[in-house]
């Protein structure tokens, strides 16, 4: 059994998701991130860094594992799925998986927060993260112009990086310029494992205008604190 500590963020999905695909046995605790309890006690006891995602393995003497992409890789690696056995092949998924931690997380979280919660309008800030994100949307897309997956088969880097894109509305950002990564997005959105994850711990649709001022004014609150 799986503890998964969690909340509705595209970070969080990339756990759900993963334990979903997988078809690994997990119970949910929901983090609600916009009261901070995730800054306290006992929950820095399993993340240090007192942010969500992070699970606790029952099954491997309480292990417990923060950041999203080491759990997604500690997931794969404990099943044998999602992540190809080859060196080769393993490092493919994992520069993906980089590329989405390293780049597309941090620039479209950034173009969100500028976006959308910031309590005042920067423009120039706005256009630099939205550009950054159109850039990095832009190599997704043409490397995805003649493979089905970012990585050979369906893997934890496609997992990770259709958790963020799918929210690029949030971030201002659209996928006309996109075909590829809008085919992609579109094919793995149709995957139930993923619709289920992505209703971890509670459904959220970031087209409903009313959830998203809430989802606004919660993160208001994170960013004054």
């Amino acid at each position: 059994m799986i503890d998964l500590y969690t909340w509705t963020t595209p970070n969080g999905w990339k756990a759900s998701a993963t334990l979903e695909e997988l078809e690994l046995p997990y119970e949910v605790y929901p983090i609600d991130i916009s009261t901070n309890v995730q800054k306290e006690q006992p929950f820095v006891s399993i993340n240090p860094n007192g942010r969500i995602p992070a699970i606790v393995d029952r099954d491997n003497n309480d292990f417990a594992v923060f950041e999203s992409g080491a759990i997604m890789l500690y997931l794969a690696e404990k099943t044998g799925r999602l992540i190809p056995g080859d060196v080769k092949g393993r490092s493919e998924v994992i520069q993906w998986l980089m590329f989405q931690m390293g780049g597309v997380g941090p620039m479209q979280g950034q173009a969100n927060v500028f976006f959308r919660y910031f309590p005042e309008k920067i423009p120039a800030a706005i256009e630099r993260y939205q550009n950054e994100t159109k850039r990095l949307y832009g190599v997704l897309d043409g490397h995805l112009a003649d493979r089905e997956y970012l990585a050979g088969d369906y893997s934890i880097a496609d997992i990770a990086n259709w958790s963020w894109v799918r929210v690029h509305n949030f971030a201002g950002v659209g996928l006309e310029k996109f075909p590829n990564l809008k085919r992609w997005l579109d094919q793995l959105e149709a995957r139930p494992a993923l619709i289920r994850g992505a209703a971890v711990p509670h459904q959220t649709n970031f087209n409903n205008p009313e959830e998203e001022a809430e989802a606004s004014e919660a993160n208001k609150k994170m960013i004054t604190k």
